[in-house]
């Protein structure tokens, strides 16, 4: 039984050790993988990356000194239709004067299977472009040709970086599965590099340190003596190091899958960072780089494009001058600016928290980025006597950082320190106000930066409940026609919601949005209030009618008491959430319904009443139904106190969305007398 067994194990490391230690080459695509139909482990997948390998180098270069190159071949499989974007490919790369990197692909080639022969289609020139995405970064892409269900598609691609000091961060998974991922890291001795991972699933590790030399030549000019000649000289120095070789291997990696109220999904992607934290030179000098927050903040505040852009003052002086006259409290300065800014710079689009033209000429032509915004507003506040400070933030679509870095943000906003707290403030969206941010700025964290360098993480999340509150009276008749009126009334986010939902569209074309998503209703007489006045809630008036908003059966009305308001599907499905439940902002949901029972009917079957709580005070939901004359009257509550969720709190979560919606789905049935 014992050699049985060990002899079980010795074949079992024997597959592991050649699973681990396959050889994938382009070029070398098989009959097999063209034939492949569908995964073998996730028939659902539109493609798959059969085989992915980078390498990573710091290389010394005679000209330019260390230098890093990173080489990356891909193999990915293509099953259904809707994995033909896997066949358009881009990689970012730095496009600045003093950072000038180059991205080439080579190699590419779209594999078909025809009449049993392998068919190549070669990647032609016009196939590759490139793209700006901002005055730092564009954008190498490739779109491969003749691609069709059962392709397999092949390509390399080389970055050529001047500086030493950046390594690309690696993704393990990705959307479709990972047959095989290996990303692999030279590193000399003179760099020391904080490496982090990511993610719930993570590659196997392994490294070696092996010797490596490097010559360096210097050239020296000296003139003969007694003569105006000169003459060169070079001298050459061999230095020894030890260069770390890290290798990543991932096999099999699952698709990294959307799940319901998910900030980012990149978040939780398995995946391996690289922070430079120090260097040393040939002679021993070490050079520390940021290792925390205070010292990466500070750096920021030091560059051109943003401390030195808030002391700039004369271009706005006058205008501000007048129109803060008369305003004397702390709240309405906070007011006037942020409207003046919103109304005096439209946003470009473009993120970053470096001013792109400078706050001066964003202000003339009346344009510009993030920075040019919100660090414009930030001085203005300052003029006006206020404590005011920019506030670094990371984006949801940039992700979080998960250690100290400069790269960590993209975008800025302005903070309001007062007696009872922040204010956080952003001029970029016509819709903010003062603690209702963009949705794109509600990540986590930020970092709040003051003159003197000191800094001080700042939470983003908001606290204070957005409602969203329904009264609704309707009545049905014995043919189950539904006639009713509704008045809705939101705040805060729920009322930003609100007011870009409308913006931009007539009103015949957001009500026809509206009739459709409401279970076709029709829609009459609807008005709306403070559409425009942002401090105040949004309201919505309207009647409606409905054909399809009951069940007659036997005689018998079968109706839920929301109507359209009804929350039908459970968004959380998992057995098991990897990932923290994002939803944005606490909020209430509160309805008053009356319902009016038609003439010679009667209520033969009421829900019950209902109260759920969750633990720890994270939501609740409450449900009453009582008859008053011949109405029921019915007032229901929703409310989440916590705009993130972690992964402890899913399967309460879970299990509370399953209760509250079998009670909102539960019919009344009115019969009749």
């Amino acid at each position: 039984m014992k050699f049985i067994k060990l002899f079980s194990l010795s074949i079992l490391l024997l597959f592991l050790s050649k699973m681990t230690a396959q050889e994938f080459k382009l070029g070398k695509v098989s009959v097999a993988e063209l034939e492949q139909k569908v995964h073998p482990k996730d028939t659902s997948a539109v493609a798959a990356i059969l085989y992915k390998k980078g390498e990573t180098r710091i290389e010394y270069d005679v000209k330019d000194g260390f230098v890093t190159l990173t080489d990356v071949e891909t193999r990915i499989k293509i099953y259904k239709k809707e994995g033909y974007n896997f066949a358009n490919q881009g990689v970012w790369y730095y496009n600045m004067i003093d950072l000038p990197e180059k991205v080439i692909f080579t190699d590419a080639v779209t594999y078909n299977l025809v009449g049993g022969k392998i068919e190549k289609t070669k990647l032609k020139s016009e196939g590759s472009f490139d793209e700006n995405v901002d005055k730092f970064r564009a954008l190498k892409k490739i779109t491969m040709p003749n691609v069709k269900e059962g392709s397999v598609i092949e390509f390399r691609y080389t970055i050529k970086s001047p500086t030493d000091r950046l390594i690309r961060k690696w993704d393990f998974q990705t959307s479709i599965p990972v047959n095989y991922s290996e990303f692999i890291t030279y590193i000399p001795e003179y760099y020391v590099f904080n490496t982090k991972q990511k993610g719930y699933i993570f590659p196997k590790i392994t490294s070696e340190r092996n010797s490596r030399t490097v010559t360096l030549t210097n050239k020296e000019r000296t003139v003969v003596a007694g003569t105006q000649d000169t003459r060169t000289q070079y001298a050459s120095e061999k230095f020894d190091y030890i260069e770390t070789k890290t290798r990543y291997l991932a096999i099999d990696f699952p698709a990294i899958k959307e799940e319901a109220y998910v900030n980012n999904i990149d978040n939780y992607v398995s995946g391996i960072q690289h922070e430079l934290s120090m260097t040393t030179n040939f002679r021993g000098e070490k050079k520390m780089y940021s290792t925390d927050w205070n010292s990466v903040v500070k750096t920021i505040y030091n560059y051109d494009d943003f401390g030195p852009e808030l002391n700039k003052t004369g271009y706005f002086e006058d205008d501000l001058n007048a129109l803060l006259a008369g305003v004397n409290t702390a709240d309405e300065k906070i007011i006037v600016i942020l409207n003046y800014v919103k109304s005096r710079v439209k946003w470009n689009e473009y993120l970053g928290y470096s001013c792109d033209n400078g706050v001066k000429k964003a202000y003339k032509e009346k344009t510009g980025n993030i920075a040019d915004i919100n660090l414009m507003l930030t001085a203005m506040l300052r003029y006006a006597g206020l404590t005011a400070n920019p506030v670094l933030v990371s984006t949801r679509s940039n992700g979080i950082s998960i250690f100290p870095n400069r790269t960590a943000f993209n975008y800025v906003i302005a903070a309001v320190e007062t007696p009872n707290g922040n204010v956080l403030l952003d001029a970029s969206d016509k819709f903010s106000t003062p603690n209702v941010l963009p949705l794109r700025v509600l990540n986590w964290y930020g970092r709040l930066i003051r003159k003197d360098g000191s800094s001080e993480e700042v939470d983003l999340m908001p606290k204070k409940s957005s409602n969203d509150v329904v009264f609704m009276s309707y009545s049905i008749d014995p043919e189950g026609k539904i006639t009713g009126k509704t008045r809705r009334q939101c705040t805060d986010y729920n009322a930003m919601i609100t007011r870009k939902n409308i913006n931009g569209f007539k009103e015949e074309e957001y009500l026809e949005k509206l009739e459709n998503s409401n279970n076709k209703i029709e829609i009459s007489d609807y008005s709306r209030t403070d559409e425009k006045e942002l401090l105040l809630p949004t309201m919505e008036t309207y009647s409606f009618t409905g054909n399809n908003l009951c069940d007659v059966i036997g005689g018998k009305i079968y109706v839920n008491p929301m109507l359209f308001f009804t929350n039908e599907k459970n968004p959380f499905k998992q057995d098991v959430r990897e990932y923290p439940v994002d939803f944005g902002f606490p909020f209430t949901d509160k309805y008053n319904i009356t319902l009016q029972i038609p003439e010679g009917f009667t209520a033969e079957v009421l829900p019950a009443p209902a109260i759920i709580n969750m633990e720890d005070n994270l939501g609740s939901f409450k449900f009453n139904i009582a008859p008053v004359g011949n109405s029921l009257q019915i007032i229901i509550q929703h409310q989440i106190n916590e705009a993130i969720v972690s992964t402890e709190k899913y399967e309460m979560l879970k299990e509370y969305y399953k209760n509250m919606i079998a009670k909102q789905t539960e019919k009344i049935v009115l019969k009749r007398i």
